[in-house]
């Protein structure tokens, strides 16, 4: 039996999943759970990354001191592009910037200043998003005394920045890497040529390592502190989407994925990256995956517009549940109303109901006036765009979409999973719901000699979880307001 330890690490939540594999199939049960919560500070929007580094600490404490304490391995993985530096005497300078962070507003402009801006997506194959590792780099640049650059010795990713912590070992994981927007997509190394030319500091970036490698062992000083444990700590495929779409159960070869979340990422699985001039229209991304593939895929906004929406009227003393608004929202009626989920007033946390509102109202369509209505709008506008991405992937690939996978906590959403069938109008299989941490702990088996590939992998995650499948429904309807949804996109 082999027992590992995944720590995966969301935008809001973390928490410790301990898996067995017993040769054929994989469980897991939770051992810890946190919130994620990022800090204002003096304008600034920061990850607490050492509240982070504590809670792992305890989910590596409660298995040293429990049945668990004969985990083998150990792999972390977190979101994408935001990083901490490190400096000469090894200290972390200051706490990682959250990606929804404004600093970076301005920046894409500057950039194509400086290198045109088909030249960078030539080069890295990477959707464009102010939110990018490499607007955010280019923020510090632009301030008044960018002093991180003249102190820094090392930059580091968030799951390099924990396992660095653990280990006192510095490496990049390719798929955490491949998120920045500065890594060359076809050497699958750092785009230096580019970078020279936006004026960034090269000498902060580490030697790339891919998803499987072994890290190391656990530091004596971490070990004094939690108690005895001999796991070794592996690179799992990092980023959390590319541990996710390991764990895709498809026995298809051109599947395609929605890792549905906080985000919506949803594509298909290439061994070589696809950058041309289909993919920079669409802005699709060609992110690392596991086993040398590339996902070229869209990132979307996804039900980070429902979980704002609740929070802000929480904010105003109305609690409710996601049940409830999701009853809610197929009471109401069908299709009267949509946002573009990728607008970016929907990007910084706030009141995400007044801007759906006034989107709707400038755009001349119903505003929507309930909960209910507000959350329709969200799931129906999120089918919507997953049809828009599933029509640029069928001219990209110039083959029809037979069905689409959606793994991750948005299968949760089964109203949601409904209607992305009806929109898209193919069949939808959901499952698994832990996606994530299944991934992470089958790219450790892997780098313990249990799994043998990505293939098998797959297979144990056939026999192991349930995936439900959701038939399209009432597609007649979503085919005629079809276009009234894309003539909202360019408004």
């Amino acid at each position: 039996m082999l027992k590992m330890l995944a720590i995966d690490l969301g935008a809001s939540s973390g928490r410790g999943i301990v898996g067995c594999f017993d040769g054929d199939k994989l469980t897991l049960r939770e051992n810890h759970r946190f919130p994620n919560e990022p800090v204002t500070v003096n304008g600034a929007f920061r990850w607490d990354i050492m509240r982070i580094f504590h809670e792992i600490k305890l989910a590596m404490g409660k298995c040293a001191t429990s049945d668990d304490r004969d985990i083998a391995s150990m792999g972390i993985d977190t979101w994408g592009v935001d990083y901490g530096f490190i400096d000469k005497n090894g200290q972390l300078m200051d706490n990682p910037y959250n990606y929804r962070d404004l600093r970076t507003t301005g920046m894409q402009e500057k950039a194509f200043e400086l290198v045109p801006k088909s030249e960078i997506y030539k080069t890295t194959g990477i959707q464009f998003a102010n939110l990018n590792s490499l607007f955010q780099l280019l923020a510090v640049k632009n301030q008044k005394d960018p002093w991180q650059f003249s102190v820094a010795d090392k930059l580091l990713f968030v799951p390099d920045l924990l396992n660095y912590f653990l280990t006192g070992i510095s490496a990049c994981e390719y798929t955490i890497a491949s998120t920045s927007q500065m890594l060359d997509a076809n050497k699958r190394d750092w785009a230096y040529d580019m970078l020279t030319k936006l004026e960034l500091p090269t000498h902060l970036l580490q030697k790339i390592v891919m998803p499987g490698n072994i890290l190391g062992d656990i530091l004596p000083e971490v070990t004094a502190e939690i108690g005895k444990l001999n796991a070794k700590i592996v690179n799992v495929a990092s980023h959390d989407t590319a541990s996710a779409v390991v764990s895709v159960p498809s026995n298809e070869k051109d599947f395609v994925y929605i890792s549905s979340g906080t985000w919506s990422l949803m594509g298909c699985e290439y061994p070589q990256p696809l950058i041309n001039e289909a993919t920079e229209r669409y802005n699709f991304t060609n992110e690392g995956g596991f086993a040398n593939s590339i996902r070229l895929l869209k990132n979307i906004m996804g039900l980070w517009l429902e979980q704002e929406s609740k929070r802000q009227w929480e904010r105003e003393g109305e609690k409710t549940t996601y049940d409830q608004l999701s009853d809610m929202a197929m009471a109401s009626e069908p299709l009267k109303c949509f946002i573009d989920p990728d607008s970016p007033e929907f990007t910084p946390p706030g009141d995400q109901p007044r801007r759906i509102a006034e989107f709707c109202r400038r755009t001349g369509q119903y505003v929507p006036q309930t909960k209910g209505e507000i959350v329709r709008c969200i799931f129906e506008s999120l089918a919507m765009k997953y049809r828009y991405v599933v029509r640029g992937i069928e001219e990209i690939r110039g083959t029809k979409v037979p069905s689409i996978n959606i793994v991750g906590g948005g299968t949760k959403e089964a109203p949601l999973c409904q209607l992305t069938a009806n929109a898209c109008g193919i069949p939808v299989y959901a499952g698994p719901v832990e996606a994530t941490a299944i991934g992470n702990l089958l790219v450790q088996a892997i780098a313990m000699g249990e799994i043998r590939d990505l293939s098998e992998a797959r297979e144990v995650v056939r026999r192991s979880f349930e995936i439900k499948c959701y038939e399209p429904q009432g597609t007649e309807a979503f085919d005629e307001a079809y276009d009234r949804f894309v003539s909202i996109l360019g408004k």
